[in-house]
Order: C-alpha cells, then sequence, then structure tokens
C-alpha cells in the first residue's frame, strides 16, 4: 500500500512524498526527475515496501513540494541539503540504497560524494555522472547536439512552450522514443491513466522544474565563451566512494550509452549493467528488470 505524507524540514523546505513499508526498516529513497514525480517510483514501492521503508519525494519544485521562485534555490547544494534534512527526520540510519534517475541523479552523485555516510549503496538509473558528463558536453558535438534542449528549457519563455496544446510538446518527449508505441520493447506504456498522473503534477506549473536547468552550470556551450568551457571539477568534488550500480538504457537519445566512458575513474566501487533497447524510460518501460537490478546491488555486500 502506498501512502502520502508531507515532510516539513527544518530549514524551510516541504517535500509532497509517497512511501510504502514499515517505519523503523531500512530505508530506500527513490529520486525522479524531469518530466516526472514521486510517482513514477510506485512499482518500487510495492515491490520493495514489503521489507523496506520506502520513500519517494517529490523534489522542490514539483507537485505538492515547496518551490521557491529563485533560480539559485535550485542549485545542487540545495537539493542535496533538502536529501539530507529528510533522511535525517526518517531517523531510519544510513539508507540501505538511493535510487536515482535523471535529475535525481544528478542531486544523488553529489550527494554520495558529500554525504558517504549517509547511504550504504547507490542505484543509477540513466543520469550521467558529473565529471563524465562536464567533459562531454566540451568535446563531443554529438552530445552538445543531443542535449541542445536543456538551453531551451532555460529560456523564459519555455513554460509557455511545454504547457500549450495540453503539454503537447512534453508528451512528444516520451513518444519520440515510443512510449506509445506498443510494437517496441517496453512501449505502450504511457497509458491514458498514466498520462493523467503526469498531468496532475505538470498543473502544479513547470517553473521549479524547469529552474534546474536554468540554475545548472551543465548545459551545452553556445559559444566560445560560454562559462561550461572553462569549467574544472576538483577529483574529491566528483569521486564517489561508495558502492554503486549503475542501469544504463542503450537506446536513450538524450543521454547515449558513451557517457558510460570513462566512469570508472570517478566511481571505483562500481557495477553497470547496459540494456539494449530500453530508453530514458526504462523505470517505465521494464519495472521488473529495474526492480531485479536493485535487488541485485542490495544483495551485494558493502566495503
Amino acid at each position: 500500500m502506498i501512502e502520502t505524507f508531507d515532510a516539513v524540514l527544518p530549514h524551510g523546505i516541504t517535500l509532497s512524498c509517497r512511501a510504502s513499508g514499515p517505519r523503523g526498516a531500512p530505508a530506500i529513497v527513490f529520486l525522479h526527475g524531469f518530466p516526472e514525480g514521486a510517482f513514477v517510483w510506485d512499482a518500487m514501492l510495492r515491490h520493495f515496501g514489503d521489507r523496506y521503508r520506502c520513500i519517494a519525494p517529490n523534489l522542490r519544485g514539483y507537485e505538492r513540494s515547496s518551490a521557491p521562485a529563485e533560480v539559485e534555490a535550485y542549485r545542487a547544494k540545495h537539493l542535496v541539503a533538502d536529501l539530507l534534512a529528510l533522511i535525517a527526520q526518517q531517523g531510519s540510519g544510513p539508507l540501505a540504497a538511493l535510487v536515482a534517475h535523471d535529475w535525481g541523479g544528478a542531486v544523488a552523485w553529489n550527494f554520495a560524494v558529500q554525504h558517504p555516510q549517509a547511504l550504504q549503496r547507490l542505484v543509477i538509473v540513466n543520469s550521467p555522472h558529473p565529471g563524465v558528463f562536464l567533459k562531454a558536453l566540451q568535446t563531443d558535438p554529438r552530445q552538445q547536439a543531443a542535449s541542445a534542449y536543456m538551453n531551451a528549457w532555460s529560456r523564459p519563455e519555455a513554460e509557455a512552450e511545454l504547457e500549450a496544446g495540453d503539454f503537447a510538446r512534453l508528451w512528444a518527449v516520451f513518444a519520440h522514443m515510443g512510449a506509445e508505441d506498443p510494437s517496441r520493447p517496453g512501449g505502450g506504456w504511457l497509458t491514458p491513466a498514466l498520462k493523467e498522473q503526469y498531468r496532475a503534477v505538470w498543473r502544479h506549473g513547470l517553473t521549479g522544474a524547469l529552474n534546474y536547468y536554468r540554475a545548472s552550470p551543465l548545459r551545452p556551450p553556445t559559444g566560445p565563451d560560454s562559462p561550461v568551457l572553462a569549467l574544472k571539477f576538483p577529483p574529491e568534488f566528483v569521486t564517489v566512494q561508495v558502492p554503486t550500480h549503475v542501469v544504463w538504457g542503450e537506446a536513450d537519445v538524450a543521454l547515449p550509452a558513451s557517457l558510460l566512458n570513462g566512469l570508472e575513474a570517478f566511481v571505483p566501487k562500481l557495477t553497470l549493467t547496459r540494456v539494449p533497447g530500453a530508453t530514458h524510460w526504462i523505470v517505465h518501460e521494464l519495472p521488473a528488470l529495474v526492480a531485479a537490478e536493485i535487488e541485485q546491488a542490495l544483495a551485494q555486500t558493502t566495503t
């Protein structure tokens, strides 16, 4: 059974959460991406709720969670602070696992670097490590082109464009990777009922969610003087020491599998599963596989 609650955090942010499982059990936290919401993890909450306390927050800016107006409020340090406060409030000790996709993964990579004592293992689903992503944005024309939408979604008019025609451009993002095509493996998952769950999140407004793009320094360069071209990460800022399992749908057109190249340099305790044919929406396409991959990560001993 999935429950909902509002986590009122000490620093003034409230996160609307979905949860399952007994309080006091080892905890798993699930972080969603854009243009999603906490509900995308419902299958995982049902799967793991018999043994774990599972919590899927709507990140700040999404659904009924706090949505500060300032773009700066969506910098990584604030998102990491939200997660740290949420975990402390639950009082279950170090997480059994932090599981994250897309923008949730961006938060999770940073969190694992800064607070390794707060989690036993990290599971990342189609979310690039910041060190690898930075190099690709600086040097790989294919990745620069694939990520051009990040600059488009940072423009002031992005909300109006994405909301127009019953969110037509957002539905097109899903359709581009076969979400409504039952003939492809994992396709046809975007049912009318699921579309209504997405609408329920989007109707709260898109500004908070789009502010993640506006606040991030990791966007494709638009010219020779773009700040991203001069950006450097000291190794200690991006090296993850906790055991990390990465699951990657290789048919992701926005975040191609080339973003796995060199990952081991930043993640010494890395295991990796590549999933041919799966897209960026692998959590919807292949929920049983994603659950099995998380099970595999949980079964591995941590040192």
